[in-house]
């Protein structure tokens, strides 16, 4: 939560009030989807699908029908740990996933297919995503420190190179959306065409991806809040002629 100092001025109170008047509907629309997530596939785990399925079965039927047959499928521990390594090229599934022949299971499996299928038919969001995952990680591991550095010491340049490394960061939740929404529209569309699942089954996978992406978009707009905050700290001291270079 943010602290109030008078002395930084009204920019830095305009800033943390605003901050504080937006963050409470953006926590609780993040606080919602990941209970949506935990609850949707804590539901359709404990629902069988009839064809039974299972999350590596769904994931290699996904990728056979987008022609990739290079991609292998693995398990791995830990619940909803299930992800596509671009390093390895190989699909992980949890435990939970990987053997269960489960509603909620076919779904993500599938979903992370669709990552893999994004990589090897050459997705744009995705390459862009990769690309400029470096620079995220720099932005990540510097940012505040400049942004605090910079709001203590008053100084406009620290702040200014601060919100620079930070908007990388935001960036990347921006491009990471249409990534994760590829991929589930992807997952939908192959578990309906191939018939993984029954017509009454197939909402329930849309439900536990469908709360999964939200959780992407919560993350976008925390993310976008925060550096709204410290561009209205630099655009007030700025404008008063308050900070130091």
């Amino acid at each position: 939560m943010p602290y109030y100092y008078p002395s930084y001025g009204y920019s830095d109170f305009l800033a943390n009030n605003i901050y504080v008047l937006l963050l409470i509907p953006i926590l609780a629309l993040s606080l919602w989807a990941q209970f949506q997530v935990s609850g949707s596939f804590r539901r359709y785990s404990q629902q069988t699908n009839r064809r039974r399925i299972t999350g590596a079965q769904a994931a290699e039927a996904v990728l056979r029908a987008h022609g990739v047959y290079d991609v292998p499928i693995r398990p791995c521990r830990g619940n909803l740990t299930d992800h596509y390594d671009p390093r390895d090229n190989t699909i992980y599934l949890s435990e939970n996933v990987y053997n269960a022949p489960t509603i909620a299971a076919v779904g993500v499996a599938a979903h992370e297919a669709g990552h893999a299928v994004q990589y090897a038919e050459n997705y744009g969001p995705i390459r862009l995503r990769s690309a400029i995952i470096p620079a995220t990680q720099l932005g990540s591991k510097f940012s505040f420190i400049l942004l605090f550095a910079g709001i203590l010491l008053y100084s406009q340049a620290l702040l200014l190179g601060g919100i620079v490394l930070f908007s990388l960061t935001t960036i990347f939740q921006l491009v990471t959306l249409p990534v994760e929404f590829n991929a589930s529209a992807r997952a939908i569309e192959t578990i309906d065409g191939q018939m993984l699942l029954d017509s009454d089954e197939l909402p329930g996978a849309k439900k536990v991806l469908r709360a999964a992406a939200m959780t992407y978009v919560a993350a976008l707009l925390m993310s976008a809040l925060q550096l709204l905050r410290f561009v209205l700290i630099f655009l007030g001291r700025n404008n008063r002629g308050g900070g130091r270079d």
